[in-house]
């Protein structure tokens, strides 16, 4: 102690007495929380009873409704459930003697479990709280047959039923009637079936596939068989894309599609766009070109003869044009595998530009973008308004190049809802010499079309052949509206023609479209009516076009 402090007065300090007294009414935090357990238990339990109380009673309301109307109320000694009329008379609290459900010579049902026992004895108990002493107990466990009892209760009926709660009971969950659904099964060799029907689907293909490969060999077809079959997916692809994008409206059936007889079924259907169909059809087009009678002997007139003789002169001359080499040089196939390496903006020219990603889609086998076709046709026009030289003009024409944004506004929303007139608001498109369009359809092939105001045509080039048609009434109505739009009159179509050459190269897979259209492009900016690449050219062509793009000009040379 020190001095600072108070002095006891006692030695012993004294000892407070207790603010609250313990008495039965206030007793200690450990006896209330034990109370507190213990009412949470007991409302548990009985929410978890009465829940399963109620189950069953809906259980048995589904499935005694037929056996109620057909059968008169017999006593049950099988342990099912009482149909829906003998519990509907059944009273809320019946009375019934003891010794009914609760017979002297029982004995304990072997396995009945402690729930089961536990459950009774409180019911017992919650009843004899009640008044109700001779009232049965609530949760019936095992086989409890009750026998007809009079009773006071006005109305009611006699009838004898059996429970079977705990047990299995015929009325249980997912029964019908008293009859319970067969579960569906696969056949034994149900696997083994279909592993054999997907075997022969692929075999069959395969067949078709090779059968139809060899009659492409035959007519000229120079590439190998996989990129054959990619070749003939694609042309599934595009004409299923053609398919539904004819279809002008939902409502309309679509002719070309073969209705299904109900009875008929095809054994062997593949899950992707190569249908057996489309192998059909191109066998039957394939083999009508073979079957075809050889042509009858003419003799060939005056003009016939000239002709023949101008052709002539036109294959020698092709013939002495230079030819595409395989491959770049040395030095600028090096620089092409560094631009391959290189990493971000790899070239810009007017307002386009190109990434290392962009410039990745010239590798073998890759689709082209966006960002190639329009620094390409970048670089188109930049030659063209840069050609000031008297002497080259002739070989340069003066051309305008539309980006691949401008198609997709003339078709799905036309001149004036896509305001195409602010596209040419500097420039004159009916003083060119041809103005040059990249066309995607549905976002899976790449065409190139052009208006040649040289020739009066309206072209397209497709490296796939197909039907066109919709190009040329497209570019017609965008003309006629330029044209009242600039000159205030309709565009005087007299002597134009659509132009979709025959002989234009075709490719031989299903990726090379993009390199054929920007070649078209090219070729024709330079005043060129006959191409000279085909599909072996196609892997020098990509080399080329990544030295081009890297250094935003064009390779001198073919």
């Amino acid at each position: 102690m020190t001095s600072r402090k108070r002095q006891a007065s006692d030695s012993l300090l004294p000892v407070r007495s207790a603010k609250y007294q313990r008495t039965e009414e206030n007793q200690g935090i450990w006896h209330r929380w034990r109370q507190l357990g213990t009412d949470a238990f007991t409302l548990g339990y009985e929410t978890v009873r009465l829940g399963y109380l109620s189950l069953m009673h809906s259980s048995q309301k589904l499935g005694g409704s037929q056996a109620a109307s057909q059968q008169p109320e017999k006593p049950n000694q099988t342990g099912s459930l009482p149909s829906q009329a003998t519990y509907l008379a059944l009273p809320p609290c019946l009375s019934i003697p003891e010794e009914l459900y609760k017979p002297k010579d029982s004995q304990p049902v072997a396995g009945r479990s402690r729930l089961s026992s536990s459950l009774q004895s409180r019911s017992e108990s919650s009843n004899a709280l009640n008044g109700n002493g001779n009232s049965p107990p609530s949760t019936l466990t095992g086989h409890t047959s009750v026998t007809p009892v009079p009773s006071t209760s006005k109305g009611h009926v006699q009838h004898s039923q059996s429970y079977d709660f705990i047990g299995g009971s015929a009325h249980g969950r997912g029964v019908v009637g008293g009859i319970r659904p067969r579960r569906s099964r696969d056949h034994i060799y149900a696997r083994v079936h279909k592993a054999k029907v997907q075997e022969d689907r692929k075999k069959d293909r395969e067949e078709l596939v090779q059968e139809l490969f060899h009659y492409k060999r035959s007519t000229g077809y120079t590439s190998d068989f996989d990129s054959f079959k990619s070749l003939i997916n694609y042309q599934a692809r595009l004409e299923i894309l053609e398919r539904h994008a004819l279809s002008p409206s939902p409502s309309l059936t679509d002719l070309r599609v073969k209705q299904s007889s109900p009875g008929h079924s095809r054994r062997h259907s593949f899950s992707d766009d190569v249908d057996p169909d489309f192998l059909e059809r191109a066998l039957r087009k394939a083999r009508k070109s073979f079957e075809l009678p050889p042509p009858k002997p003419f003799s060939p007139s005056h003009d016939r003869l000239r002709l023949s003789a101008r052709h002539r002169d036109e294959a020698i001359e092709k013939r002495l044009r230079p030819k595409l080499p395989k491959a770049l040089p040395p030095d600028a196939d090096t620089q092409v595998n560094a631009l391959l390496c290189k990493k971000g903006v790899i070239s810009k020219v007017a307002r386009e530009s190109v990434n290392d990603r962009d410039l990745s889609r010239l590798l073998p086998s890759q689709w082209l973008n966006d960002e190639i076709m329009n620094f390409y046709g970048a670089m188109i026009l930049t030659r063209s308004e840069s050609n000031r030289d008297p002497i080259a003009k002739r070989k340069i024409l003066d051309v305008h190049y539309f980006s691949t944004f401008f198609w997709p506004k003339l078709k799905n929303e036309g001149y004036e809802q896509g305001r195409l007139a602010k596209w040419t608001k500097k420039i004159d498109i009916f003083s060119k010499d041809v103005i040059l369009i990249p066309i995607n359809h549905n976002n899976s092939h790449w065409t190139g079309a052009a208006i040649n105001f040289r020739r009066k045509r309206i072209e397209s080039y497709d490296s796939m052949n197909l039907d066109r048609h919709q190009v040329f009434k497209a570019l017609r109505s965008y003309l006629d509206s330029e044209h009242r739009n600039k000159r205030k009159k309709p565009f005087d179509f007299t002597g134009w023609q659509n132009h979709n050459p025959e002989d234009t190269p075709q490719q031989e897979n299903g990726y090379d479209c993009g390199v054929f259209t920007c070649q078209f492009l090219e070729s024709l900016s330079r005043g060129q009516e006959e191409f000279q690449f085909s599909q072996r050219d196609m892997a020098y062509l990509r080399r080329r076009m990544i030295w081009e793009i890297g250094h935003a000009k064009f390779l001198d040379g073919p």
